[in-house]
C-alpha cells in the first residue's frame, strides 16, 4: 500500500509540473520588508535572504505544491513596456502566498523593483501590483553542489531532520532514501508536510550516503550523492553532497501556450 502511494504521488507530481515551463499570466505585489520571508513557510529561515542575491517570492498553494515546490525559480516581468524590462528578474519560491487571490506571487521588495528599466524602479515600487507574465526555469548554482543542511530540532540517534540547498536544474525531490556507508539497511525520510524539511526517527549511526528521487516534466530519475554525511554531523550544519542536478523539463503536451526561448 506504502509502495502505491508513494507511485501514485509520483505519477500525480509529475503531470502537474510538466507545464512548468509554460508562459502564465497574472499579477504580482510585494512585501515591503523582508521579515516574512525570512520565516517562509518552506522552513528556509533567515538563509533564504541570501538565495539569488535576494530575489525571494511567496507562491499562491498551485504553485506552492504543499512545499514540493520550495526552491524553484521563476523569471517573472511586467507587461507595462514604458517601465518594465523585456527579461525582468528570476527569483526564488521559499514561502506560500495566501494573503491574496488575485496574485501569483508576493515578491521581495528587491525583485519587485528589478523588473523595471533603468531609472524606473521607484515608478514600479509606487505601483504596488503590477501585471505579469511568469514561468518556470531551471535554478543554476554554477559553483554549488547539492548540499543539505541538519535542522537544529535534529538529535542523534533518534531524529535527523534536512533541507535540501541549492538544488539545481528545474527538479522536484519525492523520495529521499539513506544507505549507511559500509553497513546497515536503507532508510527511507519523509517529507515534513507544506515544508521543504524531510525526516527520519531512526538515524543510522554511520555516514550516510543520499540517493534522491526527482521528477522533471514527466521523466524521473535517481541522483546519488557522491559525498557522505559525516557520522558525527551536527544540527546547523551543512554538507556538501558533491553532485549538482541539471535536469531540465521537457514535456509539455497538456500546454495550452509554451515559450521556451529566453526573455
Amino acid at each position: 500500500m506504502a509502495l502505491f502511494v508513494c507511485l501514485l504521488f509520483f505519477f500525480l507530481a509529475s503531470f502537474t509540473s510538466a507545464c512548468d515551463r509554460c508562459v502564465h499570466r497574472s499579477k504580482t505585489a510585494y512585501f515591503s520588508n523582508d521579515s516574512p520571508l525570512s520565516s517562509g513557510a518552506c522552513g528556509y529561515g533567515p538563509l533564504a535572504l541570501g538565495f539569488v542575491d535576494g530575489h525571494l517570492a511567496a507562491g499562491i498553494p498551485s504553485l506552492y505544491k504543499e512545499g514540493v515546490h520550495c526552491g524553484a525559480c521563476y523569471q517573472i516581468r511586467c507587461k507595462d513596456k514604458k517601465i518594465c524590462s523585456k527579461t525582468g528578474t528570476k527569483v526564488i519560491l521559499i514561502d506560500q502566498n495566501v494573503q491574496s487571490n488575485r496574485t501569483d506571487f508576493i515578491l521581495s521588495k528587491k525583485a519587485f523593483s528589478a523588473m523595471a528599466q533603468k531609472g524606473h524602479q521607484k515608478n514600479i515600487l509606487r505601483r504596488g501590483t503590477l501585471d505579469i507574465e511568469y514561468k518556470r526555469m531551471p535554478c543554476e548554482y554554477k559553483k554549488q553542489n547539492l548540499s543539505v543542511r541538519i535542522e537544529e530540532s535534529s538529535q542523534k540517534p533518534h531524529h535527523m531532520a534536512l533541507k535540501f540547498l541549492f538544488q539545481g536544474g528545474q527538479t522536484d525531490i519525492v523520495l529521499v532514501h539513506l544507505h549507511p556507508v559500509n553497513t546497515g539497511r536503507t532508510a527511507f525520510m519523509t517529507r515534513r508536510h507544506g515544508t521543504a524539511v524531510w525526516e527520519i526517527d531512526t538515524v543510522p549511526e554511520a555516514a550516510v550516503m543520499f540517493q534522491i528521487r526527482v521528477i522533471s516534466g514527466f521523466d524521473g530519475m535517481w541522483i546519488n550523492a557522491e559525498r557522505a554525511v559525516p557520522a558525527d554531523w551536527k544540527p546547523g550544519m551543512i554538507y556538501d553532497l558533491g553532485v549538482q542536478i541539471d535536469t531540465i523539463a521537457k514535456g509539455q503536451e497538456n500546454c495550452t501556450k509554451c515559450d521556451e526561448g529566453h526573455w
